[in-house]
């Protein structure tokens, strides 16, 4: 009991302020790959071949989508990771492991489950969201970006983003632009409705961007280089902080002015003004690499790690 008193009063004396602990709680099937947030339910993508569904005021789960196991090169029947989950009005998209290696997209609508792309048109699909309710946009991990017709099944466009490896893409409020993080550091911002190459953001990251988020200008970026650089795209400047560790994941609110990040090795997640660049508050209780942190409104941000636990933060 000592030795724990001890440990949080050292961490505490390290950030010279309480580590503040979450206010709720969500435990999903497996551990968690993706997030999103949409009209008062959380929906939760997991390596255990399903996405769950909480209200996120009862806390509780009230559905639950399944894809089917896969069979890995050994003969043994395993459970698929659901790589990225969506919603866009009453349609979920999942994109999930598949045979071989390839990927999958379902999108799930009226309790049925559809087959979008089937892994026999061998994509290594990194990431997958919805465009509008006939487009899909996808992230090869080859750092290719797709425009994707629904009802067609075809490509509407396929672009290069760089020979980099694909890391993390993120769409603006309207989903016209979306910023392409990669192994180089350096971000891109291409139109959605043609691909058409918009701006390149550099010089902040010096290695891998394992995560970048878009909020009403403001672009923030999670770098394996320790640091997370924020950039206001209305008037082209950037900054940055730099971590005790390597930062794997970022979120930011809806105004752009408050962003959270993994701030050292035990997954604590420390929240800042991006205007005044003042620290907010820093919050643990996270007991494996995060995955991903999501805020659904200004004061309230989810965390997700390699854990089953959803952790809901409310910043006083």
């Amino acid at each position: 009991m000592k030795n724990i008193l001890f440990l949080i009063m050292l961490l505490s004396s390290l950030y010279g302020e309480t580590i503040q602990q979450p206010v709720a709680q969500f435990k999903s099937a497996g551990g968690v790959i993706d997030l999103v947030y949409a009209e008062g339910k959380l929906y939760s993508a997991t390596n255990a071949s399903c996405v769950d569904i909480f209200d996120i005021k009862t806390k509780q789960l009230i559905d639950t989508i399944k894809v089917d196991k896969i069979t890995d090169f050994m003969g043994d029947v395993i459970n698929s990771k659901v790589y990225s989950v969506d919603v866009y009005h009453n349609a979920v998209l999942l994109l999930s492991q598949a045979q071989k290696g390839y990927r999958r997209v379902h999108i799930h609508k009226a309790n049925k489950t559809e087959l979008i792309i089937p892994d026999t048109d061998k994509l290594l699909i990194a990431k997958a969201k919805f465009l509008d309710e006939n487009t899909l946009l996808l992230a090869l991990l080859g750092n290719e970006l797709i425009s994707y017709d629904i009802k067609n099944k075809k490509q509407n466009y396929k672009i290069q983003i760089s020979q980099s490896k694909f890391s993390s893409f993120a769409l603006n409020e309207d989903k016209t632009q979306v910023v392409i993080a990669d192994e180089s550091g350096d971000l891109k911002i291409h139109n959605t409705k043609d691909g058409a190459f918009v701006k390149l953001l550099k010089g902040q990251n010096l290695d891998n961007v394992f995560q970048v988020d878009y909020k009403n200008n403001m672009i923030a970026t999670a770098g394996q280089d320790r640091r997370i650089v924020i950039y206001d795209t209305r008037f082209n400047t950037a900054y940055y902080k730099t971590a005790q560790f390597l930062i794997y994941s970022v979120g930011l609110s809806a105004s752009g002015k408050r962003v959270a990040y993994s701030s050292d090795e035990n997954n604590n997640v420390t929240v800042f003004n991006t205007n005044t660049q003042s620290i907010l508050g820093v919050f643990g209780e996270n007991y494996m690499t995060l995955s991903n942190i999501l805020f659904i409104n200004e004061n309230e941000f989810l965390v997700s790690s390699d854990d089953k636990i959803i952790n809901l933060y409310k910043i006083k």
